[in-house]
């Protein structure tokens, strides 16, 4: 009689196929992580990341040589980045020879070298989406792969097949697995970038101190760094100290104000509160009221009002990150806005401004920002994968305020004339006051240059603008039937000189604070960090209260704006 084969019962099938599937997973898994690639910027440079297998984040520079760190990254993997050119947006600003064109980056250099925290958190979150990527793609094409083989076995084949190896399933799972791990951790780290750089170095002692503490140099970069870090790091150092006096005498100035305890009096009161010695916690505890004997109606809200910190024109001045996160603490702000120009010339490379004034804001206060002039579509993707609501044509409800913005209708690049991105100011102006009117309930606008909100306010379908622009502040003041402010540059920008390093002029940051109940701003509060690193905080000044315009002539009276950058 003739014995014929029966096939393999299903409970003998599960865990073939479970070993298979997490097999197959495995091998995604790994092939997605050690194949992760991403590009990005590393300082001024744009830059290309790739995953290895060999604990060290390396910055390759080329023939100059490599700049070798311990990964932080867990399971001996590492990253590699491979530093390309400086985009010509960048540094086309004036036809200086190339060292002078050094001496003159020196100031970007070392203000993206301040901002390196940022930078290594983009490059791991995109470095892990395109690991997650890479991990499905595999494993759909390992799923392909089965499938199709499964289908041209057929089903009497794959019978024979399952009989015979089924005593042998985790001895063959097993070998499976390693063989095709070792693979692909070879082919994952071995590329022609990384393979040759087996050499062990000595660490640097030129970084100690800064972020890149530990770095070990190689090749001609060793001798280069050496030579010229004495001066890099100096300005460095001074950079780092210039902006953390300025956070400390910020801290001071807001507890000085705080132990005056002066009333809010409306637009007369002119006091500021200069930084000093920083006070003990129970001096500022409790405010004491004025000793003024003057009687005075106060202008508090009657409801919890909802405080704002705005900034303006911030042209990648990544210095001022750690003093707006110091405002936003000490005003307890709910919401920071962003009036615009956050960068110089919105290339890929100024991501890292971006993220690193994103990353300043802390944890639960919203970021809201309008794109200005000197900004780009690629800064309004990085303000948005960093969490801020960007304005762009539509009414956006925060903390209960409803904000409508847009970005500037021109585009800037540094050292050059502005040119219509789409249409002129006077069109945009008049198509945002269209659509601001239709929206209905608007409470904010924000808009980059103030000139664009005129029609806005003058139609009276908006109580409130706020823009920058012109690097000056000279308002609040009444334009049409609505309040117009215009907040100066918060880096301290001047005609004609970078932003970045220290501040070569005064840098300004507002609070505002907005009253649910009534729907309407109560006060705007200055806040300025000087050329020498004090910072000064003005009392609460009373928003101004919307009149009814007696005739044309007195709504039309207040002068255009002009200037701007």
């Amino acid at each position: 009689m003739v014995r014929t084969r029966t096939a393999v019962p299903h409970r003998r099938r599960w865990p073939f196929r479970l070993a298979l599937t997490l097999a197959a997973l495995a091998v995604a898994l790994v092939f997605g992580i050690t194949t992760a690639t991403a590009e990005g910027s590393l300082g001024p440079h744009e830059a290309r990341f790739d995953v290895t297998t060999d604990s060290t984040v390396t910055v390759d520079v080329g023939p100059l040589g490599t700049l070798q760190l311990d990964s932080p990254a867990p399971l001996g993997l590492g990253v590699r980045a491979t530093v390309g050119e400086i985009p010509r947006g960048v540094t086309d600003v004036t036809q200086a020879a190339t060292l002078e064109a050094l001496g003159q980056d020196l100031d970007q250099y070392i203000a993206f070298f301040s901002g390196t925290r940022a930078t290594i958190h983009q490059v791991l979150l995109v470095l892990v989406e395109d690991a997650a990527r890479r991990t499905v793609g595999a494993l759909v094409v390992l799923m392909g792969v089965g499938f199709g083989l499964r289908a041209l076995l057929g089903r009497r084949r794959r019978t024979e097949l399952g009989l015979a190896l089924a005593p042998h399933t985790h001895q063959i799972v097993g070998a499976g697995m390693v063989v095709v791990l070792v693979v692909t951790v070879v082919t994952g780290s071995l590329t022609p970038a990384t393979s040759a750089t087996t050499e062990s170095v000595a660490v640097s002692a030129v970084f100690d101190g800064t972020p890149l503490e530990g770095a070990r140099l190689t090749g001609r970069l060793g001798g280069i760094v050496d030579t010229y870090s004495g001066q890099i790091l100096a300005a460095y150092r001074e950079n780092e100290a210039f902006y953390a006096s300025a956070t400390t005498s910020l801290t001071a100035a807001w507890a000085h104000w705080q132990r005056t305890g002066e009333p809010l009096v409306g637009p007369t009161a002119t006091a500021t509160a200069t930084a000093g010695a920083i006070p003990s916690p129970e001096s500022v505890a409790s405010p004491q009221p004025s000793s003024s004997t003057t009687t005075v109606t106060t202008l508090l809200p009657t409801t919890e009002p909802v405080t704002i910190v705005l900034v303006s024109d911030l042209h990648c001045n990544v210095g001022m990150a750690p003093v707006i996160h110091e405002l936003v603490e000490l005003s307890g702000a709910q919401l920071v806005v962003d009036a615009g120009d956050t960068t110089i010339n919105g290339t890929s490379v100024e991501e890292q401004c971006v993220r690193t004034f994103a990353e300043a804001v802390p944890d639960g206060v919203q970021l809201v920002a309008v794109p200005g002039n000197h900004d780009s579509s690629v800064t309004e993707a990085a303000y948005a994968q960093a969490g801020a609501i960007v304005l762009d044509g539509s009414v956006q409800t925060i903390d209960g305020i409803r904000f409508f913005g847009d970005a500037d209708p021109k585009q800037t690049l540094f050292g050059q004339s502005a040119s219509a991105r789409t249409e002129t100011e006077t069109e945009a102006g008049d198509r945002i006051a269209q659509d601001v009117c239709d929206a209905g309930d608007v409470d904010v606008l924000l808009i980059h240059n103030p000139r664009v909100g005129r029609e806005s306010l003058d139609t009276g379908c908006v109580p409130a603008v706020l823009s920058g622009h012109l690097h000056t502040r000279t308002d609040p003041v009444q334009v049409g039937d609505g309040i117009r402010y215009i907040s100066s540059s918060t880096a301290g920008a001047q005609a004609g000189q970078a932003t970045l390093g220290p501040l070569h002029g005064t840098a300004e940051l507002t609070v505002l604070r907005w009253d649910p109940a009534t729907r309407t701003f109560t006060s705007w509060q200055l806040v300025t960090v000087s050329t020498d690193a004090t910072a000064t905080v003005g009392d609460p000044q009373a928003w101004p209260t919307i009149q009814t315009p007696t005739s044309d002539a007195t709504a039309t009276s207040t002068p255009e704006p002009s200037g701007g950058d």
